[in-house]
């Protein structure tokens, strides 16, 4: 028996056997109570200590039976698939040794730090448990199923491998990883919430201590995640898997967390298509979104705005940069500062693919390619949340900042582009003066999620 169990049950005979002596012997004896009112005041203080008793023994008694039911090995029922999904008495021991000790290991392995992990373990845990196969409970822990998940998102191992490394069958690690990703973009999609109109102060502030630019409210970008996809015609044995992408569309703020995204649209989409097809321009267009009032600069009214490449339409909530501009001109000294801002946006899309199961083609359903998107884009803002950096990109990459194969091209100026041609020509005489050379980010420096 566990020793709190045993504390507990002894305190509550011995004050069991205290209150039967007093009943015994009342308090007729000058030398044992001195007093009936201290007599009278005794019997229910030992009530109430007796009751606590109980009370703490029951729960003790209740956590010991909870924790041998979690890992009571239920009756293998007849149906091969249940069978598949219970680990046996090995396998379990095999769960705690896949888990890497070494803290460099950790990360490599779960691209997070093991307090994170624990952390994170401990918050899941009501959610990952509450949705097991019907009739066939998984005797695995919440760290367990916390692990298979994140390695699947972290290394992009295949099912197979991970299967051996965990000590599980191959239906256990799809359920697993199944779970975690349903779990993150359900119950925790508001970790990438657009931010309130208080909360985009604190980002515009930011952006214009880095540049100069006020009211800017974050960067917009997309970018494009690989899939292969087993075709169901055969007539062609090369055709029978084709590669495909997935557009996510993401918005970020200076320290590179994700104020939104939305993914779920098929690659072939051009960004300025994307833009126009998402909820966010929809909700922008609309007045629901960077709806704050407007700050003055010359006479000049500037809304609320995001900046983004040349693969956008110039928009008077949606910055641009010029196009060939004079040397040392406004013009050009705006276009550094958009340079410098759009820096956070491709060190977060470096960092999304980073994860191993978003840095190659993968071989899934287009549902549950999206999913692991979104699952990696949570984990990416829960990890800077916690101030670690474990998943977080140092290096750009060779993401080009601008890619003129997205280059939009629209059609004749209108009354829109004007008026935003306006608003970027009064910000451009705002831009601070930057050396032109490779800006750096120091590491330390909230999201709509739609899942299409």
């Amino acid at each position: 028996m566990d020793y709190r169990a045993l504390t507990a049950l002894l305190s509550s005979l011995i004050s069991q056997l205290v209150l039967l002596l007093l009943l015994i012997f009342p308090s007729s004896d000058p030398l044992t109570i001195s007093n009936s009112s201290l007599y009278e005041n005794l019997i229910p203080l030992l009530h109430h200590f007796l009751s606590t008793s109980e009370i703490v023994t029951s729960l003790s008694l209740l956590s010991i039976s909870r924790k041998r039911k979690r890992t009571h090995q239920p009756e293998v029922d007849s149906k091969d698939s249940e069978e598949e999904l219970e680990p046996g008495l090995g396998q379990l021991s095999r769960l705690n040794s896949a888990i890497p000790q070494n803290p460099d290991s950790f990360k490599l392995c779960f691209r997070m730090s093991s307090s994170t992990f624990e952390w994170l373990s401990g918050l899941l845990e009501p959610l990952l448990d509450c949705r097991d196969p019907v009739g066939s409970p998984l005797s695995l822990t919440a760290e367990s199923r916390l692990g298979i998940g994140l390695f699947r998102l972290s290394s992009g191992a295949d099912y197979q491998e991970i299967s051996g490394r965990f000590g599980v069958s191959e239906p256990i690690t799809k359920f697993c990883v199944k779970q975690l990703c349903r779990v993150l973009c359900t119950n925790f999609r508001f970790w990438v919430g657009f931010p309130s109109p208080q909360e985009l102060e604190s980002v515009s502030a930011a952006f214009e201590t880095l540049t100069g630019l006020p009211n800017c409210c974050g960067i917009i970008d997309c970018t494009r995640f690989r899939i292969v996809r087993n075709s169901v015609h055969e007539s062609s044995s090369e055709d029978k898997f084709s590669e495909e992408s997935i557009a996510a569309q993401i918005v970020v703020d200076s320290s590179s967390r994700i104020l939104s995204i939305v993914a779920g649209f098929h690659g072939d989409k051009g960004d300025s298509r994307v833009l126009k097809s998402s909820t966010l321009y929809k909700d922008v267009e609309g007045g629901g979104l960077l709806n704050s009032p407007p700050m003055y600069i010359e006479g000049v009214a500037i809304p609320q705005y995001l900046v983004g490449d040349g693969g956008y339409p110039l928009l008077p909530w949606l910055l641009v940069p010029f196009v060939d501009p004079m040397p040392e001109s406004f013009e050009d000294k705006f276009n550094s500062a958009h340079h410098l801002m759009r820096l956070p946006a491709l060190r977060t899309i470096a960092s999304l693919k980073n994860w191993g199961v978003l840095s190659k083609p993968m071989e899934e359903e287009f549902k549950t390619a999206v999913a692991y998107i979104g699952a990696c884009s949570i984990l990416h803002n829960v990890l800077l949340m916690r101030e670690d950096y474990s998943a977080l990109c140092d290096e750009l990459g060779d993401y080009s900042l601008h890619d003129q194969s997205s280059q939009y091209y629209g059609a004749t100026e209108d009354s829109i582009e004007r008026n935003a041609s306006v608003i970027r020509n009064a910000l451009a005489t705002r831009a601070k003066e930057f050396i032109k050379s490779d800006h750096t980010l120091d590491s330390s420096s909230s999201v709509q999620l739609q899942l299409n």
